[in-house]
């Protein structure tokens, strides 16, 4: 059965069965800067994945596709900071 849940959603929906509510776009991506090198740019690749797929002309789709690209933004902006860092 193929998944068609974004990277959100699959995190969202991870947390809420672990910690009984789901993960913030921000926690997110605060806890992304915790990830060694190799994980940081798989998760980019998803990421990166799910924002090739179509969008939808619907305002949830919409939506959807605004906060995938704001986590993008924050989860980029934290691994070149911590490339820079040599980490």
């Amino acid at each position: 059965m193929e998944d068609d849940r974004n990277f959100i959603e699959r995190a969202e929906s991870e947390t809420q069965k672990l910690y009984g509510e789901p993960m913030s776009v921000e926690d997110m991506a605060d806890d992304f800067a915790l990830y060694g090198l190799k994980k940081r740019a798989a998760a980019l690749e998803n990421l990166d994945s799910d924002l090739r797929g179509e969008i939808g002309s619907g305002a949830h789709s919409l939506r959807r596709h605004a906060r995938l690209i704001g986590l993008r933004q924050k989860m980029s902006d934290v691994h070149e900071a911590l490339r820079k860092a040599k980490r």
